[in-house]
């Protein structure tokens, strides 16, 4: 298997450079994952890679026109750890009160937003957004999935997470699911865009942009056009799998095209069988 940290992946102030294993045959797709809080990408990306899938062997034969980028997380101080320094997409408090201290994810998310961005747009214009494909375990499903919802370019083939969450889905959900819906307490309130005529679903993804301090984007939502994939351990320790199911929940609210499944006797982590699905998931796209 073809392995390679070139410098041709987007450079970051905050990354390290990416673990890239390049396809079996010819480059005709991409598929982005992250790794989740306290990992890295040499560590996640070759486990994963080398992964046996029911019906297929591994990920990359299964696909084998498809590169795979697996980028690395900075070094940021985990407040929750006593400000210890730990690969982490976003600083979060305790996920059993994921409402508590959100403030903690705004330069995390917004930053990691930007960067799977910049990436997303370099392979984009080599095999077209219709052959990318964005994933993540734990946090890094939680910051691909923010990402997905900040994208602003074509739609994706596919977006997909493992044993993760949605961080801001309680607020956002609220506003989605609040026909006729005005931020009452938005500072902005006199500005030339009448958030009354602004749907609930504009609403929700204006919330999180100005949550993370980004402009306004307009009223097209490209993460409503990508099918999303979520599985998740009914055993899983970490990330309860009712916040999968939340993040779920959200998502359809936003009218975003989601499949949720469970898997029984899995923990925090992903198994054959989810591997299985996501493929056949990604194939069917």
């Amino acid at each position: 298997m073809a392995t390679n940290r070139a410098s041709k992946a987007p450079k970051s102030s905050i990354c390290p450079n990416p673990l890239i294993v390049l396809p079996l045959e010819t480059h005709k797709e991409t598929w982005i994952i992250l790794h989740g809080r306290g990992s890295n990408a040499e560590k996640f990306g070759s486990e994963l890679l080398a992964t046996p899938i029911p019906e297929h062997q591994t990920l990359p034969q299964a696909f084998p026109h498809a590169k795979f980028i697996f980028p690395t997380a900075s070094l940021r101080r985990a407040i929750i750890y006593k400000r210890s320094l730990i690969t982490q997409w976003f600083d979060n408090w305790s996920l059993q009160t994921p409402t508590e201290r959100e403030e903690l994810q705004i330069d995390g998310l917004r930053e990691t937003s930007a960067f799977i961005h910049a990436i997303l747009r370099e392979e984009i214009a080599v095999v077209g957004a219709e052959n990318v494909i964005l994933g993540g375990l734990s946090q890094g499903c939680a910051a691909a999935l923010i990402a997905t919802l900040l994208w602003d370019g074509e739609p994706l083939a596919a977006v997909f997470g493992m044993c993760g969450w949605l961080p801001y889905r309680g607020h956002m959900q609220e506003i989605a699911e609040t026909t006729d819906k005005v931020i009452e307490d938005d500072p902005f309130a006199q500005c030339e865009i009448d958030e009354a005529q602004l749907s609930p679903v504009d609403q929700a993804i204006r919330y999180l942009r100005q949550e993370l301090d980004l402009s306004e984007m307009g009223d097209c939502h490209p993460f409503q056009r990508i099918p999303i994939f979520l599985g998740h351990g009914v055993d899983d320790e970490k990330v309860p799998v009712g916040l999968g199911g939340e993040a779920a929940k959200c998502l359809r609210s936003l009218q975003g095209r989601v499949e949720f499944k469970t898997y029984e006797g899995l923990g925090h982590w992903y198994s054959e069988a989810m591997l299985r699905d996501i493929s056949a998931f990604v194939k069917e796209q």
